[in-house]
């Protein structure tokens, strides 16, 4: 068998002089690639900072490689000049390269990888966004990364990225691990122009257990924004970890998982949400009401209400979901400033919205709730709802049978100042609410009303005692002797104390003034005088 060196020396002069001469200018490449790495690494590093505002990114290290003319970052990191520790984001190692495949169709562009990637945000860095003058779109994070490389990108990779979000005093962070996203034809090289030419498909983990997979295609040379159109999967959120964000809006959750699926288009004139299903299971969550965070509360009820209203019937914002579910949930609402503090609450709670949706052509929205309010009373409402045009437009029905009245003691007692021994509550209601105005009717009735028991009032005052008493022969002597049951009826009418409120908020406030305005002053007008 003939040596390497051999044949060689039998290959044409010409042939082993070019050989000679390319194997030369590789070395020499080689070699000036390696002292022309901390030059390149600090012209990168400044015109990334130049069109980066707020932010400053900083290049440990970079090799050149003059053969295929790529480029390898290592550690880059990104901080906030605000707040710099800890670091915004870090990249393990950044590639790019030229995209040799375009060259048949004439097109210089590139590839880009990103493998490693780990964005790092905090409540801190968020409050410096907030006060930034200068908006999130506008901090020249495109810019600085088409500043890494002279050819645009067309092809992207990201590998094994890392998300985590920590709220202040949050000990379980939100994050989405193992990240991987690839879009294609970014540049559109490949095919002809349309609306979203670029393939895309991303894959996490959310919070440990949950899945989000997108599928669809991308528009990424639209201005001022790119627009993307696919299929968005979500499967098993827990929400607990969102606990540390609704505080901030008196919100408690404490159990539950979420999960959806449907087409979602995000465009700079046209916004799309239309879910298949959106689904809530095994959720327990409750409202605290304290008069020190009311305040903040109310604000993002309002700004809430503002942006709903926004996109009501707007042609450019659609939303619908087919079927919302909730299953097996547990809902309350507690009074911190009450004395006694109380909770009110309904439990094993299903609730079900079919055809929810932002605008009026897409017809009527049905919901159905049904649960055990304090427990024990059997719950049913049900609701049609049309989208807003001259405010909340929806009809609602309800009825609440056989409740326990002894699970709303400390309820009776923060505002009524009394308690019962025993009785069973129901209350009924029809309201219609259309054009800026409520219309309809709370009937409660209370059953085997019972407000005075010596075991039970043995360690109370006197007086109290003997108000309740009273209250209570008066209930025997005027409740209804063949039914043994004493009721009222009240009307609800009249103009919305917020006609620019969303359709949940009314529901909530119609809700509460039935409770305070109708069924609560029932009560006590029956235990007192016996009479509607």
């Amino acid at each position: 068998m003939r040596r390497p060196a051999e044949i060689f020396r039998g290959l044409p002069r010409w042939y082993r002089w070019l050989t000679g001469v390319a194997a030369a200018i590789a070395v020499v490449l080689v070699i000036s690639a390696f002292f022309l790495d901390e030059p390149l690494r600090r012209l990168v590093e400044r015109q990334m900072n130049e069109r980066l505002k707020g932010y400053t990114a900083r290049v440990h290290k970079l090799n050149f490689h003059p053969i295929g003319f790529s480029l390898d970052l290592y550690d880059v990191v990104l901080v906030q000049n605000a707040n710099p520790d800890p670091p915004v984001m870090r990249i393990e190692r950044l590639n790019a390269n030229v995209q040799w495949t375009a060259l048949v169709r004439a097109r210089l562009v590139a590839d880009f990888e990103i493998v490693k990637p780990t964005l790092y945000i905090n409540r801190n860095h968020l409050e410096a966004e907030e006060k930034d003058d200068v908006p999130v779109s506008e901090h020249g994070w495109q810019d600085a990364l088409q500043a890494i490389y002279p050819l645009k990108i067309n092809d992207f990779n990201l590998r094994d990225g890392d998300v985590t979000y920590v709220e202040s005093g949050q000990t379980r962070p939100m994050r989405l691990s193992n990240v991987q996203a690839e879009a294609r034809d970014i540049r559109n090289v490949r095919s002809d122009p349309g609306d979203y030419p670029s393939p895309l498909h991303v894959e996490a983990t959310v919070f440990d257990r949950g899945k989000l997979i997108v599928d669809g295609h991308a528009d990424f040379l639209a201005e001022p924004y790119a627009g993307v159109k696919g299929r968005v999967d979500i499967t098993d959120i827990d929400l607990d970890y969102f606990g540390p964000v609704l505080r901030r809006s008196n919100v408690v959750v404490t159990r539950g998982t979420f999960s959806g699926k449907g087409l979602v288009e995000y465009a700079p004139k046209f916004k799309k949400v239309d879910l298949d299903e959106l689904r809530v299971d095994g959720l327990h969550a409750e409202y605290l009401y304290q008069k020190a965070k009311a305040a903040v509360a109310k604000e993002a009820v309002k700004t809430t209400a503002k942006a709903a209203k926004e996109v009501s019937n707007d042609p450019g914002v659609v939303l619908h979901a087919r079927e919302v579910k909730m299953t097996d949930a547990q809902v309350g609402f507690v009074n911190k400033e009450a004395t006694p503090n109380y909770r009110v609450f309904l439990a094993n709670t299903n609730f079900t919205i079919e055809n929810f949706s932002n605008q009026k052509s897409e017809g009527l929205g049905h919901a159905r709730l049904t649960g055990r309010f304090m427990g024990s009373g059997a719950t049913l409402i049900e609701a049609v709802m049309r989208a807003e045009n001259n405010g909340p437009d929806f009809t609602l029905n309800a009825k609440i049978e056989n409740t326990d009245l002894r699970a709303l003691n400390d309820l009776l007692r923060a505002h009524a100042k009394i308690d019962v021994a025993s009785g069973v509550f129901f209350v009924y209601s029809e309201i219609a609410v259309k054009n800026g105005r409520v219309q309809g009717y709370v009937k409660p009735l209370f059953k085997d009303l019972d407000v005075y028991d010596k075991a039970q009032d043995e360690d109370k005052p006197l007086g109290k005692k003997l108000k309740e008493k009273a209250a209570d022969a008066v209930a025997k002597v005027f409740k209804n002797r063949k039914r043994d049951e004493v009721a009222t009826i009240a009307k609800v009418e009249g103009p919305l104390e917020n006609p620019k409120a969303n359709t949940w908020e009314v529901i909530v406030n119609v809700v509460r003034n039935a409770f305070f305005k109708a069924i609560l002053p029932g009560f006590e007008r029956e235990v007192r005088t016996g009479r509607g």
